[in-house]
C-alpha cells in the first residue's frame, strides 16, 4: 500500500512480520506522518482488538523517521538492541509475558501496629524491586520480589520461569537494578527478542521491530 504524500529524506517503509507466512503487506512511509490504528489513521488493523483507534504515529524529524505513541490504551513496544534503561513502572514484553518492574522502598523490618502487636507472617526478604505479571483485562498475575540486584527471565533455569511459552528463550532477558534507582533490562541472545513500551516520541533505525496491538512491524529504510 503506497501512502503519497510530501516527499522526506530516508524514505522508510513497514513491513508486516506474519508468524506463519513470513513477511505481509508493504507500507511506503512516503508523507509526513502515517497513523496506525483499528478505526482512525492510513494504516488500519480493523480486526485487532487490541488496537486502539488512533494507536501510534510514524512520522519524521529532521529526516528522521519516528514512532510516537498517540495515549493507546496497550502501547507501543519496540524491541532493543542493548542494555536498555527502565524507570519504575515501566513495562516490557517477552514472548507472549506483559511484565513491570517497580522500584520497592527501604523495608526497615517488622512494626508493630497501635496496640504494640507485630503481624505474624512468613518472613520477607529486603528486595530493589518487583516484576508484576500482567493478565488479559488488566489482572495481575505472578508478582516476583528480586532476591539480589537482578532478575533472569525465560523458559527453564531462571530466576522467573515461563515454561509454557513457546515465544520465550531458555534464557531470555535480564532485568537489574541501576545505582541511580532505575533499572536496565538486557536481552540474553533470545530468537524473539525483547520489547520495551516506549514514553513519548522515540526515533527509529533500519531494522528495528515495532509492536503494536497483535501486529509486528519491522522498520526499513533506504
Amino acid at each position: 500500500m503506497f501512502f503519497s504524500g510530501v516527499q522526506a529524506a530516508g524514505i522508510a517503509k513497514l513491513v508486516l512480520v506474519k508468524a506463519d507466512t513470513g513477511d505481509g503487506l508493504a507500507y511506503q512511509l512516503s508523507g509526513t506522518e502515517h497513523v496506525v490504528g483499528r478505526t482512525e489513521g492510513a494504516i488500519l488493523f480493523p480486526d485487532d482488538p487490541l488496537l486502539s483507534p488512533r494507536h501510534a504515529n510514524f512520522l519524521y524529524r529532521e529526516g528522521k523517521l519516528c514512532v510516537c505513541d498517540e495515549a493507546s490504551t496497550n502501547g507501543v513496544f519496540i524491541r532493543i538492541h542493548s542494555p536498555t534503561r527502565l524507570e519504575s513502572g515501566a513495562s516490557f514484553l517477552i514472548g507472549e509475558q506483559l511484565l513491570q518492574v517497580e522500584a520497592l522502598a527501604p523495608d526497615f523490618g517488622p512494626q508493630p501496629d497501635a496496640e504494640g502487636t507485630y503481624f505474624y507472617a512468613s518472613p520477607k526478604r529486603a528486595s530493589k524491586m518487583r516484576l508484576i505479571q500482567r493478565l488479559r483485562g488488566g489482572d495481575i498475575g505472578l508478582i516476583v520480589r528480586a532476591r539480589g540486584d537482578s532478575v533472569t527471565l525465560g523458559r527453564e533455569g531462571n530466576d522467573v520461569n515461563f515454561p509454557d511459552d513457546p515465544f520465550i528463550s531458555g534464557r531470555h532477558a535480564e532485568v537489574a537494578s541501576s545505582p541511580d534507582g532505575a533499572f536496565v533490562i538486557t536481552d540474553l541472545g533470545s530468537k524473539n527478542g525483547t520489547f520495551v513500551r516506549i514514553a513519548g516520541e522515540t526515533p527509529l533505525v533500519h531494522g528495528d521491530y515495532v509492536f503494536v496491538g497483535q501486529q509486528l512491524l519491522r522498520v526499513e529504510i533506504t
